[in-house]
């Protein structure tokens, strides 16, 4: 597909261009298939922490299936918040939304082990955070003073680093698995491995659409092989509905003051992901830095995403970073053609069966593509921690910040005497080590060599 057949280079560049429609919905599917894997992911290892996820033999186990639906369904509207917009809201741009990983430290000891009960005090924390990220629109300018490469590469490398564990747990057979002689066997290993194996090869030694879709391949190559090993089951797939909207407040409302902090804190941290992830689109797709109002307009549309999503049962939904590099790389611009990308997710949200055709893959398969996708995260920050002045100020911050962010991270027990709301606040490391790097950033002078 040529550049050429496309359009012209000022009408690539122009995001109200709409390419030949027989063009723009293959590059509008492209950008689902971007972010198709990491966007239900989050859904799925939030469901095996409560414990109803895949092996559990739930009877909860139709909630799995319905929360991955929604993931698709709100990730394609809130896409519509940002390519079409209305008044303030929406940059107006290319930019896909999706369900963020960055969240999953924050929801996975929220509903650790509580069944389909913990998901109310979950989507109420999804909605007020929502509610906040919303607001932060009208100040997104004023805070990034705050939030340095020191500190939110730190806060990336948290992310990745508290999400580690889960993706071994899940290559290896998954929590139901632990403690049971089949953990970690070679049968559970090997479709893990040839999900990371087949991922690396369309990365590195494909292009275009193979090289950005290569963690959907290799999970389609993993699925392969464990249904060759009898670990595929379509039991629930002939029991799932062709269509069913979504339920506002599913499984009711409930105030839980950790999730709710927890939720608005990582708000903050979405609305800068975002501020990057528009600029980033602006200079690789026309050559430009993004304007004040995109930068509002695209915060805006953050957190009504994320409320609205969490009123039916949706995870919280941020700017997606892997279609960033894919408008650098095609060259197209159009929002249009995003916009036809997110139909499709709504469409797939819609259908019931699509679900539980996703809840099909194993544990272990899964894990394989997020050992690949999470330790991706890590990378990031560690990326954004290259810009750093590494001088004696910068390093006393950051060995602070990861030694007490860690620390209560591998070793959760040493706050066993403080409350439920505590520990499910400082025992993913992540909100220590941010709220650290961001006050000793502050009060710590800058001349300090």
């Amino acid at each position: 597909m040529s550049n050429a057949s496309l359009g012209t280079p000022e009408q690539l560049r122009d995001p109200n261009y709409t390419p030949p429609m027989a063009q723009a919905v293959p590059l509008g599917i492209q950008h689902v298939l971007a972010m198709f894997a990491s966007n239900v992911t989050p859904a799925i290892i939030v469901a095996g922490a409560a414990g109803f996820g895949f092996g559990s033999n739930s009877p909860e186990f139709p909630n799995l299936i319905y929360m991955i639906q929604m993931s698709m369904l709100f990730a394609g509207i809130a896409t519509l918040f940002q390519t079409i917009g209305m008044g303030p809201v929406g940059a107006r741009l290319p930019i896909v939304q999706g369900t963020s990983f960055a969240f999953l430290p924050v929801m996975i000891p929220a509903v650790a082990g509580q069944g389909a009960a913990g998901l109310s005090g979950l989507m109420t924390g999804i909605v007020i955070g929502g509610i906040f990220h919303f607001l932060l629109g009208t100040v997104i300018g004023r805070i990034r003073f705050a939030l340095p490469p020191l500190v939110t590469g730190l806060i990336v490398l948290m992310i990745g680093l508290a999400l580690l564990k889960v993706g071994i747990q899940y290559a290896a057979g998954g929590v139901p698995k632990i403690g049971k002689p089949e953990f970690g066997t070679l049968a559970m290993w090997l479709p893990a491995l040839v999900v990371i194996v087949v991922s690396l090869f369309f990365s590195f030694f494909t292009k275009g659409l193979w090289s950005v879709a290569s963690v959907l391949l290799g999970l389609i190559a993993g699925y392969v092989v464990a249904y060759l090993m009898g670990q595929v089951s379509f039991a629930n797939v002939g029991r799932a509905a062709m269509f069913a909207p979504p339920m506002p407040f599913k499984w009711g409302i409930e105030f839980n003051v950790a999730t709710i902090v927890g939720m608005c804190f990582m708000a903050v941290i979405s609305a800068i992901e975002t501020v990057g992830d528009v600029s980033g689109v602006t200079k690789g797709g026309a050559g430009r830095e993004a304007t004040d109002k995109e930068i509002q307009g695209a915060t805006f549309a953050d957190g009504l995403g994320s409320a609205v999503a969490g009123v039916f049962g949706g995870l919280p939904n941020t700017s997606f970073s892997q279609n960033v590099g894919l408008i650098s790389m095609t060259g197209v611009m159009s929002r249009n053609v995003v916009t036809i990308g997110a139909l499709f997710l709504i469409v797939c949200g819609l259908i019931p069966k699509f679900g539980a055709i996703v809840a099909t893959v194993p544990i272990n398969v899964l894990g394989g593509g997020v050992i690949v996708m999470f330790g991706m995260v890590a990378a990031a920050g560690i990326n954004m921690l290259s810009d750093v002045n590494w001088n004696r100020r910068n390093m006393v911050i950051f060995a602070i910040s990861l030694s007490v962010g860690f620390g209560l991270q591998l070793v959760p027990e040493a706050l066993q005497h403080t409350s439920k709301t505590v520990q499910i606040l400082l025992t993913s490391g992540l909100l220590p080590a941010a709220a650290l790097s961001i006050v000793l950033n502050l009060v710590l002078p800058q001349d300090l060599d």
